[in-house]
């Protein structure tokens, strides 16, 4: 199968689909072309999370491929679906290794990153995350690992703070569905906010479904809970919260990151509005990210949620090959770790751990359909 590099949105997202179905790379690459894997959700609970990186990544590909590529060298993209498994993650780099494919935008979930990453450690193959927010993903020091979005022991942090000055008086409940994600933000978010000295009315687990979530919501009504917070994804949160509204419990409700796609509000339908969420700051407000933003708005595309952080992780290889004048992972990874970079999330380096030096989490209220920053209470 040919993949052609892109000289039109349209012409990429065909390249995307047919590499991605194909499971493998370009066999047109040359010696003036260098393949990126891309490693995402295209199927499974966050498939709109990967679509939004996949978004910003065909972006970042086709305006580097206009001003010259990586290094000099034409992008191609082999983009596979890790469905945010750690298996298939697993599967997806051993792919990439055995493709010869040295640099990696992806994964989204964090456990998907989590297992990747070590065969990549072990390969020299350099990966950097546009959404993978677990504070154990670069915890752990390897030099190759990368992230352009925050952390979530940082998010968890501000969940806490944020119930603490806002509802300090009200009945919390933290909730968690077992899932690894929402386990570790519940946790987090309980633990500090303990040590601000609010302790919360109500904290239980639950296994997502239409029944399940009707027995939770009248848990939680029935202890006169007026507040809950859920570090769910945005269909098992949209459909909680959808199924509480229908039973008349109405609580202030607070999500996290996982939420920051319209799918939730497509679910939870009218209860949506004014939930509250934290999410990283939408670089697509700021100027540093106009122009692409208006590209994505000119193609009838708005770029929330993950758009533009997808484009910032290309970006950044783009940029750091630039500076380095190379393609090679380890100057890549070097210089990522030595030098700063005007991509779209702004002026931002990388420290010791791979973590980016940007601005975190901010707050959010969803809103019509939209989410937008929550301010002063």
């Amino acid at each position: 199968m040919t993949v052609r590099p892109w000289t039109t949105r349209r012409a990429a997202a065909l390249g995307l689909m047919l590499c991605g179905l194909a499971g493998g790379v370009p066999t047109n690459a040359s010696a003036a072309d260098v393949t990126v894997g891309v490693a995402l959700p295209r199927s499974g609970a966050y498939v709109a999370v990967g679509e939004q990186v996949l978004r910003g990544v065909e972006a970042a590909a086709r305006d580097a491929n206009a001003r010259g590529g990586l290094g000099g060298h034409t992008i191609l993209l082999d983009v596979q679906d890790d469905a945010c498994d750690s298996n298939k993650a697993t599967a997806v780099a051993n792919h990439f290794v055995q493709s010869g494919v040295k640099l990696v935008v992806g994964h989204v979930c964090s456990n998907a990153s989590i297992a990747a990453s070590e065969v990549y450690a072990a390969n020299g193959v350099l990966m950097i995350t546009a959404a993978s927010v677990s504070a154990r993903l670069t915890d752990r020091g390897l030099p190759n690992v990368f992230r352009v979005c925050g952390r979530d022991d940082d998010q968890a942090r501000l969940s806490a703070i944020v119930l603490a000055e806002r509802f300090r008086d009200r009945k919390i409940a933290v909730i968690q569905d077992q899932t690894p994600a929402a386990r570790a933000l519940a946790s987090a978010t309980k633990d500090n906010l303990n040590r601000i000295g609010i302790n919360e009315a109500l904290s239980a687990s639950f296994t997502p479904s239409d029944a399940d979530d009707a027995a939770l919501a009248d848990r939680l009504k029935g202890a006169g809970i007026e507040v809950v917070y859920y570090g769910g994804d945005a269909a098992e949160m949209g459909r909680l919260v959808r199924i509480a509204a229908e039973r008349g419990f109405r609580p202030q409700w607070f999500g996290t990151s996982a939420i920051a796609t319209e799918d939730f509000s497509r679910i939870a339908g009218p209860a949506s509005n004014g939930v509250l969420m934290t999410f990283y700051l939408d670089p697509s407000r700021q100027p540093p990210a106009a122009a692409v933003a208006k590209s994505f708005r000119a193609e009838g595309v708005e770029p929330t949620g993950s758009s533009i952080y997808g484009y910032a992780a290309l970006q950044a290889l783009v940029a750091a090959a630039g500076f380095a004048h190379t393609t090679d992972p380890r100057g890549i990874a070097a210089t990522l770790h030595a030098e700063r970079f005007d991509l779209v999330l702004g002026s931002v380096g990388f420290d010791a751990k791979g973590d980016v030096t940007a601005q975190g989490y901010v707050l959010y209220v969803w809103r019509d359909g939209k989410f937008t920053p929550a301010g002063k209470p």
